[in-house]
């Protein structure tokens, strides 16, 4: 269950750089978009680590 939650938590931060990069080709300058996409996307790197570690700790990931 939780290398499944860290798959869905890497892919959400893949869409959300995707987002940004689209924002920041298309929207004006003056569109906060692009801060915001950043925003997740750093929180979300910030939930995958703490999963990652949560799960090395618990014994549920490494070998």
């Amino acid at each position: 269950m939780l290398k499944l939650l860290i798959a869905v938590v890497f892919v959400a931060i893949l869409c959300s750089l995707l987002l940004g990069a689209f924002f920041l080709v298309k929207d004006p300058s003056s569109s906060t978009r692009l801060l915001t996409s950043l925003k997740t996307r750093i929180l979300l790197t910030l939930l995958l680590v703490g999963l990652l570690l949560f799960g090395f700790t618990q014994g549920q990931l490494g070998t």
